[in-house]
């Protein structure tokens, strides 16, 4: 386990990911899982909430080449990268029963068309008087996971203040990863995943996502000058 900003992040591979999400499912116990990369690590930092969430979740996995930098410039034996899309991906291939609940209309059913084993899709567009049907809607579908993709931290306080009444062994938030499955946004070629530079590629197809990733480099400057100030 790594503390990054006071929340502690898995050191897992994504072969550990994917067996603890195994071990979680036996257990039918409803569960939060996190994916952690520098935003969200940032945004933790002045939400109380969100950092207390993240801190009582099953498991929180290195989504990102800055939290994975983070870990290791802190000392922690960090192995890899586990990508939230990577990891959800390779969930659906499992063919556990899933539901997607998330982001703009029609694209939940579209990015679901791939995989046989969803079993429910529901975009990411309600009231709160919606809240109960919609959760009573995923329980009768008796998925083993829930994906759910409102952006963050909105997903995962959603999951985290509803994980009583639901009967899902794991709820996962994953941010626009429906997207990234309908197809409507592409993945950075391999070349710039290898080379960690995935969040350019982010930049550079959706201009408005800039002033977002200037999060990166306060992530990083804050790191490093937490870790001299525990050193001095």
């Amino acid at each position: 386990m790594a503390e990054i900003l006071g929340v502690n992040v898995d050191c897992v591979t994504m072969a550990q990911a994917m067996q603890k999400i195994d071990e979680l499912i036996l257990l039918k116990k409803p569960s939060l899982i996190a994916t952690a990369n520098a935003e969200m690590l940032m945004l933790a930092t002045h939400d109380f909430e969100l950092k207390q969430i993240l801190n009582s979740a099953a498991m929180v996995t290195p989504d990102g080449a800055g939290t994975v930098w983070a870990a290791r410039h802190l000392g922690f034996n960090m192995p890899e990268r586990v990508a939230g899309v990577d990891l959800v991906t390779n969930l659906l291939h499992k063919n556990y029963k899933s539901y997607f609940f998330g982001a703009a209309p029609g694209v939940a059913k579209k990015a679901a068309e791939n995989f046989p084993s969803v079993v429910g899709t529901r975009n990411g567009f309600f009231s709160k008087v919606e809240e109960p049907k919609i959760i009573a809607d995923i329980n009768a579908t008796n998925a083993d996971i829930l994906l759910v993709g409102l952006g963050v931290p909105k997903q995962e306080k959603w999951i985290f203040n509803n994980l009583d009444k639901l009967n899902v062994p794991v709820c996962i938030g994953v941010g626009g990863t429906f997207d990234v499955l309908a197809g409507n946004t592409p993945r950075a070629p391999m070349w710039m995943q290898r080379a960690k530079l995935e969040w350019l590629f982010r930049a550079l197809l959706q201009p408005s996502r800039a002033g977002r990733l200037i999060a990166l480099p306060k992530f990083v400057f804050k790191v490093y000058k937490n870790s001299e100030s525990e050193k001095s």
